[in-house]
């Protein structure tokens, strides 16, 4: 009955966590993988994560499913 309270409580503490681990979580290499794009001119850059953003989906997909079992 009271899901969303509790969902809203998970994600901000994992936020909080993930803030607070976030110099040890930068040294893996995250950001900076092949297949994510980067395209620099002379007047902008623009960055879009795409593998990083595929490997994070992954990993909560697969904890997400290990959770509800």
């Amino acid at each position: 009955m009271l899901v969303m309270p509790r969902l809203l409580i998970t994600l901000g503490v994992l936020l909080v966590v993930v803030g607070l681990l976030w110099p040890w979580l930068s040294k893996l290499g995250l950001g900076r993988l092949p297949g994510d794009i980067v395209v620099e001119r002379e007047n902008g850059r623009f960055y879009f994560p795409l593998m990083t953003s595929l490997i994070i989906s992954l990993v909560l997909s697969l904890l997400f499913w290990l959770f509800r079992r």
